[in-house]
């Protein structure tokens, strides 16, 4: 076994899970409260930030400061017609800063901008927490799944995010192959098989078809929509609801955010309700103006809101095969991933486009991305020997004379991958000391209508050569979908390199420094705010023990009635300063521990109590939990 230990993360939009692989197994770990999977919500307050289970709770209470979906802005700007549909939906402020989307919000009385790499960051750093709780031991590399679609600049926001928390990442990786890797290990395939990955998470669905033979996965085809999960069904819900609300009231909920948020929560538990039940209820006190809403929504109910959702994913599995040159008998397994799978009437439908055929419900959809992340981190720290074959997902290439598009590397080709192409000195547009080489992704023949990567300049070469200077131009894209273009003079050997991270999207370094310095300040306020709480629960503990133990009918004749009212009136008044200090400095509760301690410890000295009952005492009232 290695001695090094990664972990693998699910960073999720809704959810985020987090693996690691010890003793032979992939382990999910569980969060503070027991849970496998952890909200990805950030709550920032006058006093304290909250992150995951506690950070979701105070949702109804403190919207505009309650952070989620943040994943759904990286690599996009403010204007981006998606991130505006988003902003509809969100009770918090996003604004443009020099066109990039930035959250803002209120924090121990200032106003703070945060980035969307800084808040899943965030949420990274406490996977990491919960995991080190969990081994034992300082953790510092993680591999990190990301949705297919991501592209190289959304990429590297993640991998940039990861540095911030701390992290060394081995492996940025596609959500479909880590799942196709906890599937291989779970199942151990013998021979081969077909898989197609069925995703349907929070935010997205993806739709991915893979070759599995003696342990070795290659993609065939992927494709999918950032913009079509769970969240969507769960709104198809609030918006029905509302419409239900002002119907029976004459009020509208829409201007409410605080309302709208507590009918969204009820209708994400009624979508998890439906899917073993056929009848949800739908109950919130003073939703609105002090109107207490009550309602119910049936399944077939729910299905018809959401029928041209589920629908369209079967075209995306058409899509999926026509890309693998496959047909629906060709598919040997159907692997369901992500907690929207469980709905049933998506079961339904998958079902009866494949001719009834069964879905594999092998791995719980929730832990399967952060199960095959695990597995993908031990093998690249030696744990573990399995090939693995990724794919990129978009065509790549340079523009060419006419602005047209010169494909180097095509969409779906296994990685790492290394192309190389020569080209005659006419074939690119001049400038007056070289050749511009532009680098475009996407599928179209003129480069206008794909994604401008990155731009430099090629000088210092004899553009007098005319058509007998050749130039060599390499795309080199690594394990993790990073592109590296090498451009070189065959004739005189000159060569320039250039890593393609789509600048304008990407942080700059100092900012990145700048967000490292920024976590480790966070990460200090947590560990003061879990220290002061630790005091705190001990002082609370020690009071509510002390006074049972007072209480007690054994001792009630061997204290004297003055000592007795002594201690408890001690005792109810800090219990009564607890309540109303909540956000008191460690300090402060230290004092009050020691103090109330020196009292209570010199009574049980009193020469009326014998050692078995100051024993049975001071066993009684220790600073843990009762």
């Amino acid at each position: 076994m290695s001695s090094r230990r990664a972990i693998g993360i699910d960073l999720g939009t809704v959810y985020s899970c987090v693996a690691v692989f010890q003793n032979g197994n992939v382990e999910i770990i569980p969060n503070e409260q027991g849970n496998r999977t952890t909200p990805s919500f950030i709550t920032f307050t006058n006093n304290e930030r909250l992150i995951g289970d506690e950070a979701k709770n105070q949702i109804s209470m403190n919207p505009k400061n309650t952070i989620f979906g943040f994943k759904r802005l990286i690599g996009h700007k403010f204007d981006d017609a998606t991130v505006q549909a988003d902003m509809k939906h969100w009770p918090f402020k996003v604004i443009n800063d020099r066109d990039k989307p930035k959250i803002q919000v209120e924090y121990k009385n200032q106003i703070k901008l945060f980035t969307s790499e800084e808040l899943s960051s965030m949420i990274l750093a406490k996977m990491k927490d919960i995991a080190e709780i969990y081994v034992g031991k300082k953790i510092s590399e993680a591999v990190i799944s990301v949705p297919a679609y991501f592209n190289d600049s959304q990429r590297q926001a993640i991998k940039d995010a990861g540095a911030i928390a701390g992290l060394n990442v081995l492996r940025i990786i596609n959500e479909s192959t880590t799942a196709a890797i906890a599937y291989g290990f779970v199942k151990k395939i013998s021979g081969e098989q077909n898989i197609l990955l069925f995703h349907l998470g929070g935010s997205n669905v993806n739709v991915t078809i893979l070759n599995i033979e003696e342990g070795i996965i290659e993609v065939k085809s992927t494709t999918g929509s950032t913009y079509l999960g769970g969240e969507d069904f769960v709104n198809r819900m609030v918006e029905y609801f509302v419409k239900e609300f002002k119907r029976k009231y004459n009020r509208d909920l829409l201007h409410n955010k605080r309302g709208l948020r507590r009918l969204h929560t009820a209708c994400e538990c009624a979508k998890i309700t439906l899917s073993s039940s056929c009848q949800a209820s739908i109950e919130i006190d003073s939703l609105h103006e002090g109107i207490d809403f009550y309602s119910k929504i049936t399944r077939e109910c729910f299905e018809e809101l959401n029928a041209d959702l589920f629908r369209s994913t079967l075209q995306l599995i058409e899509k999926a095969l026509h890309d693998a040159r496959m047909n629906k008998t060709s598919i040997d397994e159907i692997v369901l991933v992500g907690g929207s799978t469980r709905i049933p009437k998506v079961q339904k439908l998958l079902q009866d486009f494949f001719y009834g055929q069964e879905l594999s419900k092998l791995m719980n959809p929730d832990e399967a991305i952060a199960y095959g992340a695990a597995v993908q981190a031990a093998i690249l720290t030696g744990d573990k020997s399995e090939e693995l074959k990724d794919f990129f997902l978009y065509d790549v290439g340079i523009e060419t004379v006419d602005c047209i598009m010169t494909t180097l590397i095509k969409r779906n080709t296994s990685i790492p991958t290394k192309q190389t192409q020569t080209f005659s000195l006419t074939s690119f547009p001049k400038s007056q000391s070289g050749i511009n080489i532009k680098v475009f992704e996407g599928e179209n023949s003129m480069t206008k209508d794909n994604n401008l990567l990155d731009s430099f300049e090629f000088s210092d070469i004899s553009l007098n050569s005319g058509d007998g200077l050749e130039i060599e131009v390499t795309f080199d894209i690594d394990a993790n979908s990073i592109l590296l273009v090498s451009v070189s003079d065959k004739t005189s050997g000159k060569e320039k390199r250039i890593t393609i991270t789509n600048k304008k999207e990407c942080l700059s370094k100092d900012e990145i420094e700048y967000m490292i310095s920024d976590a480790e300040k966070y990460k200090k306020e947590d560990k003061i705010r879990r220290n002061r709480i630790e005091v705190k629960n001990s002082l609370e503990s020690y009071c509510c023990n002390m006074k049972t133990t007072i209480n007690d009918e054994k001792l009630k004749d061997k204290i004297n009635i003055y000592d007795k009212k002594k201690m408890l009136n001690a005792l109810e008044n800090i219990l009564t300063w607890l309540e109303k200090n909540q956000f008191a400095e460690q300090e402060e509760f230290e004092n009050k521990l020691n103090d109330v301690e020196k009292l209570c410890s010199s009574i049980m000295k009193k020469p009326y109590l014998d050692e078995n009952d100051t024993g049975k005492m001071s066993g009684e009232f220790s600073h843990g939990e009762p």
